[in-house]
């Protein structure tokens, strides 16, 4: 079954090519088995996941179904075609290992050096800053960051809302004094240059002045740490791993820490522990307040 061509928009903004046909292929086999998806309840979302838990015995493509169907609803949810999200509570229960490989990840002082990298073009300079900030301070994911809004960002407040995703819960978080200073010369200065004249409201926006899809992002990380970590693999996802983990390991209170990350369930953030842990208080309200 084909896909609404909006709804493939919306995949391609906020999810990279893999993740875009993955999601394509599982939501187009839910709309072609359940004709009235569009306006499906809890319970028959349900019936659905119990057939596939039928045909399917790993707890792997379960999840990925299940998460596809949530992003399906997003969707739906956020060009208004619905008001309620069937799907939003629905969570397996399956054992799955979901180890974070915290050997892999950087310390703080290594995220601190993406924060002071050059570009070649003056302009991409303030974006990519604005970009890695939101990486190393706020410790955002792709999507949530593919997501963003120049509308998000109050800087009277000094802060910076989170949409919530089909992973993470919305929440509002404070900038750190010299994002604030960046945010406001790239909001009001840089950014309008970068869009060309193209009328559009997200917050990172490419050369040809149009949003920064969520590949893009991960590949512009890639390349912008190749040369800063020749001897490890850095992406966009072990930097917002290693925030995570850096906190804890810190020994921050595990709730503030699910809190700040947006995770669903205290078991998600719980992975990210480290072995010694230590008073994370002062840390956190230096680093990365909430």
């Amino acid at each position: 079954m084909r896909l609404p061509s909006a709804l493939q928009t919306y995949l391609q903004h906020h999810y990279t090519s893999a993740t875009v046909a993955s999601y394509g292929r599982q939501i187009a086999a839910y709309l072609g088995s359940c004709p009235a998806s569009a306006t499906a309840g809890y319970t028959e979302v349900l019936a659905y996941i119990g057939m596939l838990r039928q045909r399917y015995g790993n707890a792997y493509t379960l999840a990925r179904e299940l998460a596809a169907i949530k992003v399906y609803y997003d969707w739906l949810c956020d060009s208004g075609q619905r008001d309620d999200h069937p799907a939003r509570i629905i969570g397996l229960k399956d054992p799955r290992s979901r180890d974070v490989q915290l050997q892999d990840l950087l310390s703080p002082a290594e995220l601190q050096r993406l924060l002071h990298q050059q570009s070649r073009y003056g302009a991409l300079y303030y974006r990519n800053a604005v970009l890695m900030g939101l990486l190393v301070h706020q410790g955002l994911r792709v999507s949530e960051m593919a997501g963003l809004r120049a509308n998000d960002i109050n800087l009277d407040a000094g802060t910076i809302y989170i949409a919530s995703t089909a992973q993470t819960n919305a929440r509002t978080l404070s900038l750190q004094p010299d994002q604030v200073l960046l945010f406001y010369s790239y909001l009001h200065g840089v950014r309008p240059k970068l869009l060309k004249g193209n009328a559009c409201d997200a917050l990172l926006i490419g050369l040809r002045g149009n949003p920064m899809p969520a590949e893009d992002i991960v590949k512009h990380v890639q390349r912008y740490c190749k040369p800063i970590f020749k001897d490890k693999k850095v992406s966009a996802g072990v930097i917002h791993q290693s925030v995570i983990a850096n906190l804890l390991k810190a020994g921050h209170d595990l709730l503030i820490v699910q809190a700040f990350a947006g995770h669903k369930y205290p078991s998600s953030t719980e992975r990210y522990r480290g072995g010694d842990t230590m008073n994370l208080q002062a840390a956190i309200d230096q680093y990365y307040p909430l």
